[in-house]
Parts: structure tokens; C-alpha cells; sequence
């Protein structure tokens, strides 16, 4: 079966097809990725803008037509923190569905954790033992926990990226040191509060990151291109981030960008990225995560792998 999966999120809608098969991995056959720009186009009300609109329903239209063309059996398009906590997600997704045909499922941060987690389990295995997950998007920050193929805790908090620079830093650099440590202040406290069950369980034998900011700010650490595949080990130490961390307080978006594995879509906010990304290292006592390059996306394939090995119909979504 081939399936294609739409995730919109924060910055952009990216369709990952692949075809599955019971007993396989997902074996990848196209990726189309278009920016929509969504967390910047909203207002302090929650409310996403016209542009930002419209820009989101040429990216479901191009990835819809791309998903025909590819002979896709079934499309499954979501949406993550950004659409999903907009005050006018509903008339958003009604629009996009009128335009474009395609119904909008959305994601709660809790079944985006324990997706995430399953693909991670997937591509680790049983080897990794007792598993924690760290992931952190535009809009939230996922953490699960657990020792089987479905997590004991899956947390989401608002500590997405995005979220975090727009609301706690200023609009250019320089990033005064202060301000930083509110932040940082800020990101420990609402950790410390969410993560107490965490501190209950055994220590994880395998803790993971993903995501792109992850994979950005491992890059920046020194781990290897993405062109080295994805069989290749990577990891990002909590010392090498620490020092980033003034560095790049100092640096205009521009020339964060010319940084390894930076991309310029990402810039402004990869401060707050390594800031979070420092602070849960620092709260869970982690001097290092592995890097997983399977994320979100992957968890769908999974679940919908296990859907088919089971003879269930898919359900993983609410439309609107």
C-alpha cells in the first residue's frame, strides 16, 4: 500500500510518501516540502492571518496533486500545535477543505508523543532497553517515556522553538545574557513541574532526540551531514551545546545561517531551540542524546503498518 502523509506544521507542509508493507520498514518514494509559515502569521489573538491561509492552501493543493500522481492509496493529512491551537483553526480547515478537497486531521500533543516514540522504538529496537524521547517542534516540545513499544508517560509542553522566540526573546540579535537566562529560568520551571513522574522511573538506557531543530543543532556540534545517510551515528553532547549558546545569542539570522546545519528557515529561532534543548539535557541529567532520524511522519507509517498487520481500518484522526 502506499500512503502519503501531509504534516503541517509550524513552518511548512511536507507530504512524505512511502509504501508499506507488513513486516517491512517504510520504503520512501517522494518528499515535497512547501513553506507556510503559519506560527509567524499569527496575531497575539491566535488568529492565523490571510497570506498565511493562503499560502497553506496552495502547499495542501501542490502536495494533493502530488500525492495523485504518485498513485497514493490513501493521503493522511494533519496538522500539528500551530494550526491546531489557532483561535480559527475550524474556518481554517474548512477553507482549506472547500479549496482543496482535503479534510484536515489534527493531532493532540499527547498522540504526536507517543507517535514519535514508536517510530524511534522502530528504528532503535529492543536493544535501546528502557527509552526516553525528546522532540521539539515550532509550537511544543514532546517527551515520552518508556520501556515497551508504546510509552508509560508522554508528555507536550509548550516549549516549541518558535513559540519561545516570539514570546520570550526579542526580534534581532544581539540576545543579552539576562534574557536568556529568563528563558532558560522559564523552560527549567515548566520542566521541572511536568517531568516529576519521569524522576520516578528507571533511568532510560537510550535517550533520543529528534526533530529538525535536533538535527540542526546536533549538525552545529559537528555530527555528520546529512548526505552521510541515516545509518551513520549522531549525537549531540550538553557541553558542546552549552558553548553554542552564547555564540549564536550573538549572531544576526543571516549569519546563523551560514552555520553548519543551520537553515536559513530556522535561524531565528534556533537560539531557543539549543536553549530548551540545553535545559532538558540539564533537567533529566543527560550528557548526551542519540540523534533519530526517524520522527512524526515515520510514527504514522508505523501505526498504519500495524493497522494493516491487524486487518484494522485507519483511525487515527478527527476531521474537520
Amino acid at each position: 500500500m502506499r500512503v502519503g502523509v501531509l504534516d503541517i506544521g509550524s513552518n511548512s507542509a511536507h507530504l512524505r510518501v512511502a509504501d508499506l508493507a507488513p513486516g517491512n520498514p517504510p520504503l520512501p518514494v517522494r518528499s515535497v516540502k512547501s513553506a507556510v509559515r503559519l506560527a509567524e502569521a499569527t496575531d497575539r489573538h491566535g488568529v492565523i492571518g490571510r497570506p498565511a491561509v493562503g499560502r497553506l492552501i496552495a502547499a495542501v493543493r501542490e502536495a494533493a496533486a502530488a500525492a495523485a500522481a504518485l498513485d497514493v492509496d490513501e493521503l493522511v493529512p494533519f496538522a500539528t500545535s500551530a494550526l491546531r491551537d489557532a483561535a480559527n483553526r475550524d474556518d481554517v480547515a474548512a477553507e482549506v477543505r472547500a479549496a482543496t478537497g482535503v479534510a484536515l486531521g489534527f493531532l493532540t500533543g499527547e498522540q504526536e508523543s507517543r507517535l514519535t516514540f514508536l517510530a524511534a522504538r522502530h528504528w532503535y529496537g529492543w536493544s535501546a532497553g528502557p527509552m526516553l524521547l525528546a522532540d521539539i517542534g515550532g509550537g511544543s516540545m514532546e517527551l515520552a517515556y518508556g520501556a515497551g513499544r508504546r510509552p508509560e508517560i508522554a508528555l507536550s509542553l509548550a516549549l516549541g522553538a518558535g513559540r519561545l522566540t516570539r514570546h520570550h526573546l526579542p526580534p534581532r540579535p544581539p540576545v543579552r545574557k539576562r534574557t536568556r537566562k529568563a528563558l532558560r529560568g522559564h523552560v527549567r520551571s515548566v520542566l521541572a513541574e511536568a517531568t516529576t513522574e519521569l524522576g520516578e522511573r528507571p533511568a532510560p538506557v537510550r535517550a533520543v532526540a529528534t526533530s529538525k531543530t535536533f538535527t540542526q543543532l546536533a549538525r552545529l556540534c559537528g555530527a555528520p551531514k546529512a548526505k552521510a545517510g541515516p545509518y551513520r551515528e549522531r549525537h549531540i553532547d550538553r557541553r558542546d551545546l552549552h558553548g553554542w549558546i552564547p555564540r549564536l545569542a550573538e549572531l544576526p539570522d543571516a549569519e546563523r545561517a551560514r552555520l553548519r546545519g543551520v537553515k536559513a528557515s530556522r535561524a531565528h529561532q534556533i537560539l531557543a531551540g539549543a536553549i530548551v534543548a540545553e535545559a532538558v539535557m540539564d533537567v533529566l541529567g543527560l550528557d548526551r542524546l542519540a540523534v533519530c532520524p526517524w520522527a512524526l511522519r515515520e510514527g504514522i507509517f508505523s501505526h498504519r503498518l500495524d493497522e494493516l498487520a491487524e486487518g484494522r481500518a485507519p483511525g487515527l484522526f478527527a476531521r474537520v
